[in-house]
């Protein structure tokens, strides 16, 4: 069982930065492909941002170049580095683990993030 807990988020003008981490807990993360997802109201959650068990990151054609994902598995943290934000970056972000070979997989609850002038 692994425990998510995001944090991060807020309010930021457009142009700006912010850095979401996601803290683990219950089982260490080394075995986990980890990821960022997004769900802006009336959309479907989408993802934003993956990196596997060797830290092979993978993005969102709408966020590359702009978001950066990075993991540190002594820590037990993700993180999402995200600059240049834009009004449609605006979302609930959640994290995610996936167990390797199992399938197995769990959710954080999810921090806001608001792109605004």
């Amino acid at each position: 069982q692994v425990q998510l807990v995001e944090s991060g988020g807020g309010l930021v003008h457009p142009g700006g930065s912010l850095r979401l981490s996601c803290q683990a807990s219950g089982s260490g993360i080394s075995v986990y492909n980890m990821g960022w997802y997004r769900q802006a109201p009336g959309k479907q959650r989408e993802l934003v941002a993956r990196i596997t068990i060797g830290s092979t990151p993978n993005y969102a054609d709408s966020v590359k170049g702009r978001f950066t994902i990075s993991r540190d598995n002594a820590k037990n943290s993700v993180y999402l580095q995200m600059s240049s934000l834009k009004p449609e970056d605006t979302a609930v972000y959640y994290c995610h683990a996936l167990r390797v070979f199992s399938g197995t997989n769990y959710w954080g609850q999810g921090t806001q993030v608001t792109v605004s002038s």
